[in-house]
């Protein structure tokens, strides 16, 4: 649902001017190659926005028998179904494929369709990447089939404001201290309203439901890869609580995205939002001068920590040429690479050596009363210990739920209708062929 990590290039984030660290990271991949070397084409697809077009360059600079060519889908829904059709008729995929977090384990159930980069060196680079950015592209027997790009962790934004007008702390450190656990999230919510009546407590029950679910370890699926339904306690109990806080008006009620989402961020319409650090670009072209020291950051997600987008690359067999794609993959989602990334859009790193570069680690956001972003999303992505299983059409499925939160947040359907008609649908989603 929605934009990926890389919604869209985040404008005036990055500010730190350090130069880059060169490290030893890239490995034999990024050496260069002898002009005379067989002439390849690469081709790689992707979404939206990655932000490789100079790394590319440099890359062919590096390799001058290697041309690359990107084949761009302009989302992930479009990108997912011309994947889908190509692996269907065993043939017309890229040479490498992008592939969004929550899509990754649609494929991770057809391993065989993809090249098990262990054979191209991700043994050696298993220490690369956070723990449980690597166990996404693993199968359970072992197999990896995509190499980390960036990650969503994430924390809360909240305007000062509004919290000073409902006699709230507004220092981002005493703010860490409100939300332990959703419950004292909510609870305090809760005292917001009565004192702000005018102003909800957050955008949109959707978005919340998303970043709840997505600290599940089980949400929709055993690690059998049965559908749980309604045999699950604790996606119940979080459907309730988001469900909960709409009836008591703590959402705003926007579908995220929508015309009426980006104009709120210019009004008093809510006070927090689950923040990953791509969405500090969006609140910040939503909100314009309006928000300009309004909104701030706290180093704190309720209950732990949570993350919400990024991608992996992928090989597909199909590939003429897997080796030299692994190996660009590879140098693709170095931390060096990965900081570049970084400093050119705003993607946030995988990668456990990018986290002690001063690029990444230094960075301070103006926008946002000068919050040290690098260092709160740093300490948030190191905060994500779950080991998160997803089942093939999780993807699906969650459309389902959150379609079905949004009709109850919009005053379209009673709570338990939305939750049965959602298990039913949800039910035959996950019955369909896999391969289907």
């Amino acid at each position: 649902m929605g934009p990926s990590a890389r919604y869209r290039p985040v404008a005036g984030l990055l500010a730190v001017t350090v130069m880059l660290l060169v490290t030893a990271c890239a490995g034999s991949s990024g050496a260069p190659q002898a002009a005379d070397a067989p002439k390849i084409e690469l081709t790689v697809a992707t979404f939206n926005e990655f932000g490789y077009a100079d790394l590319y360059a440099e890359y062919e600079a590096q390799h001058p028998n290697i041309t690359i060519v990107e084949q761009h889908a302009k989302t992930v829904d479009d990108h997912v179904k011309n994947l889908d059709a190509n692996l269907a008729r065993g043939t017309g995929l890229a040479d490498i494929e992008a592939m969004e977090v929550s899509w990754i384990y649609k494929y991770l159930a057809k391993a065989d369709k993809f090249a098990d980069l262990r054979k191209y060196g991700a043994d050696d680079l298993k220490d690369r990447w956070l723990g449980w950015k690597l166990d996404g592209a693993t199968t359970t027997d072992g197999k990896v089939i995509g190499y980390g790009t960036d990650i969503g962790p994430e924390a809360i934004c909240y305007r000062r404001d509004l919290f000073a007008k409902a006699g709230l702390p507004t220092d981002r450190a005493q703010v860490a201290k409100l939300f332990e656990d959703w419950p004292s999230y909510f609870a305090v919510g809760r005292k917001f309203k009565q004192r702000v009546p005018g102003s909800a407590w957050y955008d949109s029950a959707v978005l919340t439901w998303e970043a709840m679910r997505n600290q599940l370890i089980q949400a929709y699926y055993s690690n059998e890869d049965r559908f749980l339904g309604d045999e699950n306690p604790l996606l119940k109990r979080t459907w309730d609580q988001v469900v909960a806080g709409s009836k008591d008006g703590l959402s705003a009620g926007l579908p995220a995205w929508s015309d009426a989402w980006n104009s709120a961020f210019r009004t008093d319409k809510f006070a927090t939002m689950a923040c990953p650090g791509w969405l500090l670009g969006v609140i910040q072209d939503n909100a314009g001068s309006f928000g300009k020291g309004k909104w701030d950051v706290a180093d704190v997600f309720p209950g732990g920590g949570g993350n919400w987008g990024g991608s992996y690359l992928t090989v597909p067999v199909q590939s003429q040429h897997p080796e030299e794609a692994a190996k660009l993959a590879a140098w693709l989602t170095a931390p060096e690479q990965q900081v570049k990334v970084f400093k050119t859009i705003g993607s946030f790193p995988s990668t456990l050596d990018a986290y002690n570069d001063p690029q990444v680690k230094s960075q301070v956001n103006a926008y946002f009363n000068n919050a040290p972003v690098g260092q709160i999303f740093v300490d948030r992505a190191r905060s994500v210990i779950l080991k998160q299983h997803k089942g093939p059409r999780d993807g699906e499925i969650n459309q389902i739920f959150t379609a079905a939160l949004a009709r109850v947040d919009a005053g379209k359907q009673a709570p338990d209708a939305a939750w049965r008609q959602a298990l039913a649908e949800a039910d035959k989603a996950a019955t369909v062929r896999v391969g289907s």
